[in-house]
């Protein structure tokens, strides 16, 4: 438990930024939700197709939701231009406003349904306008059925709130995404105990602006509604405090080696003077866009991934040619410069037990096709949509009896377990060895080579100060000193290093 509070300290920044987020969308679900309920509360067809509406929103799961933002937003970019923002802050407001407004909005059309008519009537006979109706009758009556829904989206929020760390934004999900991966689980359980602990502080304030409101006790309400705006303040200070200064942007993917790589570059760029910042566990997708777009301004990408999914190539021309052609089009069609090979290869690949290959007679895939029929095969959650799965389906056959997905930190618990006979590994990562696993060969060399690439965005394309400190990373970190520092970060004893302590060791492996 000691590891946790070592981490609380060093949250305030993600913690912040969660408040920010949380509060905005919050706030600008009210000031959809309100006004969109005296009108349903005016019309039956309004308060049918709204709440309607808004409930279906609730049906969508909340990840899926931020995801989707970052399509639309991209799609936008031809109509408002590129300076709109398809990751971070605006997408993840979005979808959490969206989020946010069904109990809003639900327990404001039910107040407004409940009221008593013959206050209105009242209200009516002593000549009262509608909009003084409104304001002196209707919301002061309303006004503790609307705060009850306010709490409940509040806590909604803040928890959901933590997911957008997916598309790029800062959050406490940071940690927790992190800490997944990496199966840090004290820096899982920190992100956690600090989002659970501002909701329940949240819904604690709004619970004493509710008693007040209802209790006709102004200092209660007005008391508790200056700690929410204080509180508020003080992320919105921190926020521009750290802001000041435009930093060097880093992603990194969900994987160890990504969370690995994206400290060793932010340590050489920190030593060369540079602010950094980092945006952890983003989707290999929206890594590819928002390097394109400046949203992100380095990443560590791999020449199978752009050669299948943006070049849409199923052929392999070998390692050389497959480089040269990606670095060309990246300047041509995205202004992206690749500035080189770190200098190994983190291809994917078929890996199983050694006793299980042996029991079946497993040395290929052409040898596995045969027993598919009865093994079960795990992937990370993107594999099985991956043009390179279908391209070795197709090239030997395979047909397995069940596809499971797994995050890639428990592919390999998956095959330990039994969960999984086969799976999807990758070839720089340290647990293949440590497991003694059986990789196996690709005799029509169905998977393209997977070089690391750096990758710089348009923004710092030319930047000689970031070129001078990362050109030495080319070609200087081999695949056995990558599977070295992926099994430090992945090990699960005492020995156990974070990714920034793996990412000082590699740079003493790799002389930099």
């Amino acid at each position: 438990m000691g590891a946790i509070w070592e981490i609380l300290p060093g949250l305030g920044d993600k913690l912040a930024a969660h408040v920010v987020l949380s509060a905005s969308a919050i706030g600008l679900a009210m000031l959809i939700a309100l006004p969109l309920a005296v009108w349903a509360s005016r019309s039956q067809m309004v308060s049918r197709v709204a709440l309607s509406l808004a409930s279906l929103v609730q049906t969508i799961p909340a990840l899926a939701l931020l995801a989707l933002f970052f399509p639309l937003l991209l799609s936008l970019r031809a109509v408002f231009g590129e300076g709109l923002p398809t990751l971070g802050f605006l997408p993840a407001l979005m979808a959490l406003t969206l989020y946010a407004l069904l109990p809003i909005l639900r327990n404001a059309v039910t107040a407004q349904a409940n009221l008593d008519p013959g206050v209105l009537e009242a209200a009516d006979g002593v000549g009262m306008t509608k909009w003084q109706k409104l304001t002196l009758v209707e919301a002061p009556l309303s006004a503790p059925f609307i705060m009850a829904g306010i709490r409940t989206a509040s806590v909604w929020t803040i928890g959901a709130a933590t997911l957008a760390t997916t598309i790029g934004q800062p959050s406490l999900g940071d940690p927790i995404f992190a800490g997944l991966q990496t199966q840090n689980w004290a820096l899982v359980l920190a992100g956690c105990l600090v989002s659970a602990g501002l909701a329940l502080v949240a819904d604690w304030l709004l619970w004493w602006i509710e008693r007040g409101i209802d209790e006709r006790k102004r200092w209660k309400w007005a008391g508790a509604l200056a700690m929410v705006a204080l509180g508020i303040s003080a992320a919105l200070w921190a926020q521009s405090a750290g802001s000041e200064e435009r930093r060097i942007v880093i992603a990194s993917k969900q994987f160890s080696e990504q969370y690995i790589l994206a400290q060793l570059i932010g340590a050489r760029l920190e030593q060369a003077g540079y602010a950094v910042e980092y945006r952890d566990g983003l989707g290999s997708a929206v890594v590819h866009s928002a390097v394109a777009s400046s949203a992100i301004d380095i990443s560590v990408d791999y020449t199978g991934t752009i050669w299948t999914n943006y070049l849409k190539r199923a052929d392999n021309p070998g390692r050389e040619a497959m480089y040269e052609a990606i670095a060309a089009w990246e300047a041509r069609k995205n202004g992206v410069r690749v500035l080189g090979r770190l200098g190994f290869e983190n291809a994917y690949a078929f890996a199983m037990r050694a006793d299980r290959a042996a029991a079946f007679g497993v040395a290929s895939l052409a040898d596995l096709a045969a027993v598919a029929p009865r093994l079960t095969v795990g992937g990370d959650p993107e594999f099985f949509e991956r043009p390179e799965w279908i391209a070795v389906k197709d090239a030997y056959g395979l047909r397995f009896a069940r596809n499971r997905n797994f995050a890639p930190t428990f592919m390999y618990d998956a095959l330990r377990s039994g969960e999984a006979d086969v799976i999807s590994a990758y070839t720089s990562d340290g647990r293949i060895a440590a497991d003694r696993l059986v990789v196996l060969a690709d005799p029509k060399g169905a998977l393209p080579s997977y070089d690391a690439l750096l990758m710089l965005s348009p923004r710092i394309a030319q930047d000689r100060g970031v070129i001078a400190a990362l050109e030495p990373l080319i070609g200087a970190i081999t695949v056995e000193a990558m599977r070295e520092a992926n099994l430090a970060v992945d090990r699960e004893d005492a020995a156990k290093l974070t990714p920034k302590q793996a990412a000082a060791k590699l740079a003493v492996k790799a002389g930099l």
